[in-house]
């Protein structure tokens, strides 16, 4: 596993957010501003409360994290042309993993310590099916960073389907790497899962926690 195959970028979270095509609706650009404010408002509110301790604005996270984005749908179209060859085991494995880092990463991205700012910045309709919502966060001691929302509508409802950093579809460069670990393992979706597990045991061991 190399460097970024790994997932440990700190953009890795937001690249891994997309959306099948076949779920595509007509996207409102005020809609979808207003999906952004508040899911961007709750993450600051839980991470910045006072009263929970650290597991617990985890968990208040992870909550807030797993009903803003298609974590199943971002999920099928990182893996690509090789859902099909996935065993329907294979499959409902790399479906829990996949979300576990997904949310971990997220976590991660918007900081785990009191003192989290978050702010809009200009909003632009994409197409008639998306819209993209820049955002400024801020964290104590660090740098504020810049990242472009892009929001469709998903059964109805809004849905983060991807993330532009650094004017990268990080979405896309996930993709590409997880079919790389494939390639390079004859075609096994298992080698994957094997990548994705050790990550999540760095991350757990960074954090803390399991």
């Amino acid at each position: 596993m190399n460097r970024r195959l790994l997932l440990s970028s700190p953009f890795f979270a937001a690249a891994v957010l997309a959306l099948p095509q076949a779920g595509w609706a007509e996207m409102d650009l005020n809609r979808a501003t207003t999906f952004i404010q508040t899911a961007g408002n709750d993450l600051v509110t839980a991470i910045n409360d006072p009263r929970l301790d650290l597991n617990a604005r985890r968990d208040k996270v992870a909550q807030i994290l797993r009903r803003t984005i298609d974590i199943e749908g971002t999920g099928r179209f990182i893996l690509g042309r090789y859902v099909r060859q996935a065993s329907p085991a294979e499959l409902t494995e790399y479906n829990r993993l996949f979300d576990d880092i997904i949310v971990r990463n997220l976590s991660a991205r918007f900081g785990e310590y009191r003192g989290v700012k978050f702010s809009l910045g200009r909003s632009q309709q994409r197409t008639e099916e998306d819209a993209l919502v820049n955002t400024i966060v801020e964290r104590p001691s660090t740098p504020p960073f810049s990242l472009d929302w892009r929001v469709s509508e998903i059964g109805g409802q809004p849905r983060v389907v991807d993330v532009i950093a650094e004017g990268t579809s990080l979405r896309l460069t996930t993709r590409s790497e997880y079919s790389a670990v494939i390639q390079r393992n004859g075609g096994r979706v298992a080698s994957l899962l094997d990548a994705m597990r050790n990550q999540i045991t760095q991350l757990a061991a960074r954090e803390g926690r399991g």
